[in-house]
């Protein structure tokens, strides 16, 4: 019923809107009560996922969708799923995966008091990443420019994650104690983590136009903190990766030549790691 009064009164009613977004956000993340780590990986992907079958569902039901809204909804269903059935998969599968966890203490039950303010933040985060989407649904925006860059980069962003992780598995099963330097990696060192920004600035950018006004405070906050989040995350791979192929002389070549996050530029090295 509180949908009908779109588009005419969408200045009043918008936010019961985003609050449907957060519903179903919280949804997806709440796995993390089971492993707190999952609020912030397997959930992480879920809550996209379902994020973007509501506003495929909502946008069906009452005719909201267009061409690129659609398809922006799509792609948050295939990019979650697809992120969050991987990571799931590697923890329940990977042994030497959940011993790292065990090690780093990521795998630790945490209480209620703890959980809670962390599904608090994990449901109000993925609804303020995938918030230009749903602001270009509210708004009603028509397609433009931006809606299709958006749309390309974000399907070239789940193009490289997923091309990443398969050559990582691929290279694993050759060589399970060598560092991967192949593919993708050739280029950029976390791969993985770089499409993960790059999916976000896609729907950053798709959301010119549609966006108006201080809504752009919650787009903008969202990208600086997936941003530092991906940094802060190769940052301690790297760390690992130190640790292990730290004394072999290809892996300090190959690092101290392949950009850490970003391609093509001189950030070979977070602020964590300092070689002699």
């Amino acid at each position: 019923m509180m949908f009908e009064l779109l588009p005419e009164y969408i200045g009043q009613v918008w936010p019961l809107f985003m609050w449907g977004v957060v519903i179903v956000a919280a949804i997806g993340c709440c796995m993390g009560f089971k492993e707190f780590v999952w609020f912030m990986s397997v959930g992480y992907g879920f809550a996209v996922m379902c994020i973007g079958a509501y506003l495929l569902i909502l946008g069906l039901i009452k005719g909201y969708l267009t061409p690129a809204r659609g398809i922006m909804a799509a792609l948050f269903v295939i990019y979650g799923y697809r992120l969050g059935g991987y990571i799931l998969k590697r923890e329940l599968t990977n042994a030497s995966y959940k011993k790292t966890l065990e090690k780093t203490g990521s795998a630790k039950a945490m209480p209620v008091f703890v959980s809670i303010p962390m599904w608090a933040y994990s449901m109000w985060m993925y609804t303020a990443q995938t918030s230009a989407v749903t602001y270009r649904f509210i708004n009603q925006a028509k397609d433009n420019v931006w809606a299709w860059v958006g749309v390309a980069v974000m399907a070239l962003a789940i193009l490289g994650e997923s091309t990443a992780d398969r050559q990582k598995s691929a290279a694993k099963k050759i060589n399970p104690k060598r560092f991967c330097d192949t593919g993708l990696y050739r280029i950029v060192r976390c791969p993985n983590y770089f499409s993960e920004v790059l999916f976000w600035v896609g729907v950053t950018v798709s959301g010119i136009g549609a966006v108006r006004g201080k809504q752009w405070i919650m787009v903008l906050i969202a990208l600086v903190l997936i941003t530092y989040v991906m940094y802060n995350s190769a940052s301690r791979l790297e760390l690992r990766h130190e640790k292990t192929y730290g004394l072999d002389p290809a892996y300090q070549k190959y690092s101290d030549t392949v950009p850490l996050l970003f391609p093509f530029t001189k950030q070979f090295h977070s602020m964590k790691v300092y070689r002699d």
